[in-house]
């Protein structure tokens, strides 16, 4: 095993609650994956598509139709709010801008499905030497692989939240990988944390699918009390601005957020994230996103 983390990263890591990692993926891995980002843009076909957008709300409405949850092994595509017309009851939303340029993003099933993408994840001993480096789990488990896009101008802002919150284990186990495909910064939405609030944010609610068959929902963790601080208002946040090809490991308790896109330049990135497949920790059927028999949550190492 090739060590990739020195004792520095680790102790960043361990104290911050992410680690930014300029360079990991060289240019013609970053072109490759960016090229191919494109590509499934471009070949988004709006015809007979049910026009599901993403919504970001941390704990408010949220996305969660049947195109949504059956997304755990497809490669599905979700549009920005923005992009479509709000119509007069009962008429048709429409596009209102080319359909390459209203996604939001694309997912959930990328790294198993996508040959491109499976290289630079399943398949790259770089991201597995990264992830025992990191010793954060015995068995990481993949799951939630996807592009998110923050496209020119109506890319929205993802408020401040943690990723164990919306991939729940008991105990939290979620570990974040986000890949820079464009250079990422404070104009066209870059990612924001605060350092250390892994230690001390409270993973009190967990995003399942609601039990009535409506989509999904918020649910409070039985014994686990909120949070009282109003993170968005706390001194602290560290913009992580980025080139092309960094690495961003994000721990699922941080706090971390991006604003909108109002700039003419895309934000493209690539993410997945690992939960802890060993035993003592359980991934239960109420989250909204699920193993299949003949698609489970492949293992990274």
């Amino acid at each position: 095993m090739m060590n990739v983390l020195s004792a520095q990263d680790k102790q960043r890591w361990r104290q911050d609650g992410y680690l930014v990692l300029p360079g990991f993926f060289e240019q013609a891995a970053t072109e490759e994956m960016l090229g191919r980002a494109r590509q499934l843009l471009d070949e988004f076909d709006v015809e007979g598509h049910p026009l599901t957008t993403f919504k970001t709300e941390a704990d408010g409405e949220h996305v969660g139709d049947d195109y949504f949850i059956g997304s755990n092994d497809k490669i599905r595509y979700f549009l920005e709010p923005s992009s479509l017309s709000k119509p007069a009851p009962g008429a048709p939303s429409k596009l209102l801008v080319p359909p390459a340029q209203s996604i939001n993003k694309i997912g959930h099933a990328l790294a198993q499905l996508d040959p491109v993408f499976r290289k630079y994840t399943l398949e790259n001993e770089k991201v597995a030497n990264v992830a025992k480096d990191l010793g954060y789990h015995q068995s990481p488990r993949v799951l939630q692989s996807m592009i998110i896009c923050k496209q020119p101008r109506i890319g929205g802002v993802v408020p401040s939240h943690n990723d164990s919150t919306f991939l729940y284990t008991d105990p939290p186990s979620a570990v974040g990988c986000w890949i820079a495909l464009e250079e990422c910064t404070p104009q066209n939405g870059c990612l924001s944390f605060l350092p250390g609030s892994h230690k001390t944010a409270r993973v009190s609610s967990r995003f399942v699918k609601d039990p009535s068959g409506r989509g999904t929902t918020f649910e409070s963790v039985a014994g686990v009390e909120p949070n009282e601080e109003k993170w968005d208002e706390l001194d602290g946040w560290v913009e992580a601005a980025c080139p092309a090809g960094t690495l961003v490991l994000i721990h699922g308790n941080v706090m971390h957020r991006s604003p909108p896109n109002p700039s003419d330049k895309s934000r493209l990135i690539y993410t997945f994230h690992m939960i802890e497949g060993a035993e003592g920790y359980t991934y239960d059927e109420k989250n909204w996103l699920q193993p299949t028999k003949d698609m489970p949550f492949p293992a990274l190492f």
